[in-house]
């Protein structure tokens, strides 16, 4: 009797800590995206992604799924009204074979469902964690951590001005050069 009560007691434990980690990293999200805008970046990662020791990168374990965090992520972004998420892959995913990490390919097409509407493209891992490293020098880097375990599922969203776009900010350099320099 006694061992069938700890044994409640612990599994009780083990969940409640288990929910806590979870909604722990959602509240992570919820209160730091009205203080990220662009240039600001969110990254959900795989377990085995390392701990980067930059100032500006913050890392969360968030005890799950790598899609349904990826998804989170991505309706609170969407819910925002300053920032839209551009998404980086790891390039090397396009090459990882099933045989060699089972479920790759069922994973990259419920990724492609998740970003269908994100302008997204691929770049080297290492190139990536460059650029993290880089950026978070001046801006706030969020890395949360999945129980994820297949190889260069990473996602790397880079946040951007949802009501300035490229184009916008191209045309008004184009207009500013325009101006004579004694005119500005």
């Amino acid at each position: 009797m006694k061992f069938r009560i700890l044994t409640v007691l612990v599994l009780t434990l083990s969940t409640t800590l288990a929910c806590n980690a979870q909604a722990d990293w959602q509240r992570k999200v919820q209160n730091e995206m009205p203080l990220l805008g662009h240039r600001n970046w969110i990254v959900v990662v795989d377990s085995a992604y390392p701990l980067q020791n930059s100032a500006g990168i913050e890392t969360v374990t968030t005890g799950a799924d790598q899609l349904a965090v990826l998804e989170y992520v991505l309706n609170t972004i969407k819910g925002s009204k300053h920032v839209r998420p551009l998404a980086h892959l790891d390039k090397e995913l396009q090459f990882v074979q099933e045989s060699d990490a089972p479920g790759i390919e069922q994973y990259r097409k419920d990724l492609k469902l998740r970003l269908a509407n994100i302008d997204t493209d691929s770049i080297l891992h290492d190139q990536l964690i460059s650029k993290l490293k880089e950026t978070s020098e001046s801006f706030h880097v969020l890395v949360l951590k999945t129980t994820m375990t297949i190889p260069y599922t990473s996602v790397f969203l880079q946040l951007d001005c949802r009501y300035w776009t490229a184009e916008q900010e191209k045309k008004l350099r184009q207009d500013m050069d325009k101006v004579r320099p004694n005119q500005q």
